[in-house]
């Protein structure tokens, strides 16, 4: 998942994405006891409807067109794709299972190509037959102009994938996709890639019959592979009615439990106003949970008080990092000492409060976050303790050539996320005041904030930033931020330290030909390691998530891949 303020439709960022968000978002619970909480399988009865209050629209509900970690989380119940992620609690939950496959993917040719059996028996919700033909077909629409938006992996993986224009325009199709017979579908990359398993959950990945295809109107009502179908979509997803597809089959699908037998969905609510109508949990809210609206601090002080509201809260992590950027072109941050001593300055105990508090933010001293699925390595290569370390700051500065301190701008958002928002800045204007550094505020709207920051042109030189999962996993944390052939000219561009280090490509170039996932996840924390010794970042602190449910609302699974109710496991009484 990518910044979840640029994608909303993941995240969480996570998230996802970013992002994160109305697809993902694009993680464990703190505590462990978010199924226990939710009363565990043994109170999960089939029946009822459950409601689901959001804020964001589901919008472009077209798998082509959705950014999504792992499936999403609403689109997860009508689509189903090659792979997905696990179904359970915690740390098992940021691993990927077979979904229309029958295995997570068979390498060969040094992970250039990837090949796929469907299991046997899978149907629409018409009862045709799902056919590898279709899951091509289902990608190849996705590079359509008309319908993009989902994650840009597939055109810069697969050969031709970059000029290729989808079926509209090249009826032909995409030769790297070979369909030999309807249950085998096989891929050919352009370079190896070890975490082809974690981009075949991508909703991409999702079959499409060719002559049910209505285009740009496809998103009113997509066949369903999933538990569910769409019976009504009104104003571009703000509310979305689910009914169960009774050609979808359990014995083929062993992650989605598919209890209740409706599913409303209803967007474009006030945040208070869902936590509030949740807390509540009176009538149709009893059966209610949101996959989008977090609990804010002040909402969070009060649930906390209240034994009953505090059971329903569930709790998780999503692969997200909040931190500082840095532009090493523009002064004095071209000047590695400045950079460390900031990074030194810094105080996590204000940041972290100026984020709501530790029960909603995790202090941060590495880039990635600290979950194994991503190869967590612990390091703080400049320790501020708790509240900073204004004596060394202050020390390096004069070896820099700053002993009178210095003045500096820092850019960020006006947006009220907690996150790059003006709280988080004045807490770092703050800390680095202790040190001698006078810190002016830039704040922007979002658009702007977006806009600047991602621009090569225009980039600031200090600048608070984040950056969620595509999936858990160091890969698409680690390259999009620091490979140097990621650097973009002329559009959005993330590798905002312009780090084009050899030896940083290289390393990335040989995990991405490991297919063992827990090797890989192990070289990404050592290169996270190495990259942090530059202070190109200063990592800040990590969201936890917080969010309530109905009191009817049953069987609660947060994984460490979303970090939030899965809504594929819950039942309602």
């Amino acid at each position: 998942m990518r910044q979840p303020s640029l994608i909303a439709r993941r995240v969480a960022v996570a998230s996802v994405s970013l992002v994160v968000a109305a697809g993902a978002a694009a993680c464990g619970p703190e505590d462990n006891d978010a199924k226990s909480s939710g009363g565990g399988d043994s109170q999960a009865k089939k029946g009822g409807t459950l409601s689901v209050l959001n804020s964001n629209p589901q919008s472009d509900f077209d798998p082509a067109r959705l950014y999504t970690s792992g499936g999403g989380n609403v689109p997860s119940l009508v689509f189903r794709t090659l792979t997905t992620r696990n179904r359970e609690n915690g740390a098992a939950g940021s691993e990927v299972v077979p979904d229309l496959a029958t295995d997570t993917g068979r390498p060969s040719k040094n992970a250039t190509v990837w090949t796929y059996t469907l299991k046997k028996g899978l149907t629409y919700e018409d009862g045709s037959p799902i056919t590898s033909a279709d899951i091509k077909y289902g990608i190849e629409r996705s590079f359509a102009a008309e319908l993009s938006g989902g994650a840009p992996y597939l055109r810069d993986w697969l050969i031709g994938g970059a000029d290729y224009q989808g079926p509209y325009k090249d009826k032909k199709g995409l030769d790297s996709i070979e369909t030999p017979d309807d249950l085998t579908i096989v891929f050919h990359l352009n370079k190896p890639e070890g975490e082809f398993p974690y981009l075949a959950t991508q909703t991409q990945f999702t079959p499409v019959p060719k002559a049910k295809d209505t285009g740009t109107k496809y998103e009113q009502h997509p066949v369903s592979s999933g538990p569910y179908k769409v019976v009504k979509n009104e104003n571009d997803g703000e509310r979305l009615l689910l009914e169960r597809n009774t050609h979808w089959s359990a014995s083929t699908d062993a992650e989605r439990k598919a209890y209740p037998d409706k599913i409303d969905v209803r967007s474009g609510l006030d945040s208070s106003v869902i936590n509030q109508r949740l807390s509540s949990s009176q009538g149709p809210d009893a059966a209610a949970v949101t996959t989008d609206t977090n609990l804010g601090p002040a909402e969070l002080a009060k649930v906390t008080g209240d034994k009953e509201l505090a059971s329903r809260v569930g709790t998780g992590h999503f692969g997200y990092t909040n931190y500082i950027a840095f532009n090493p072109k523009v002064k004095p941050f071209d000047n590695p000492k400045v950079r460390q001593a900031i990074s030194y300055a810094i105080d996590r105990s204000s940041v972290v409060n100026a984020a709501g508090g530790s029960s909603l933010a995790e202090p941060a001293t590495t880039y990635l976050p600290n979950q194994k699925s991503f190869g967590y390595t612990p390091y703080d290569h400049f320790p501020a303790g708790a509240s900073g370390n204004a004596a060394k700051a202050k020390e390096l500065l004069k070896e820099a050539g700053y002993k009178n301190g210095l003045t500096v701008t820092l850019t960020h958002s006006n947006s009220k996320d907690f996150e790059t928002s003006p709280e988080i800045a004045t807490a770092v204007q703050d800390a680095l005041k202790k040190a001698g550094i006078t810190v002016k505020l830039q704040g922007l709207e979002s658009n702007d904030y977006s806009d600047k920051t991602q621009s090569v042109k225009t980039e600031p030189g200090f600048f608070l930033a984040h950056w969620g999962a595509d999936w858990p996993s160091g890969g698409p944390f680690l390259a999009p931020i620091f490979d140097g052939r990621q650097i973009v000219k002329d559009g959005a561009n993330f590798n905002s330290g312009f780090l084009n280090d050899k030896s940083v490509n290289d390393e990335i170039d040989a995990i991405n030909k490991l297919t063992d996932l827990n090797e890989a996840a192990k070289r990404w924390g050592a290169l996270d390691k190495k990259i942090g010794e530059q202070a190109l970042t200063v990592p800040l602190f990590h969201p936890v998530y917080k969010r309530l449910y109905g009191k009817d609302v049953k069987n609660i699974v947060i994984s460490d891949w979303t970090g939030v109710l899965d809504i594929s496991q819950v039942a309602v009484k």
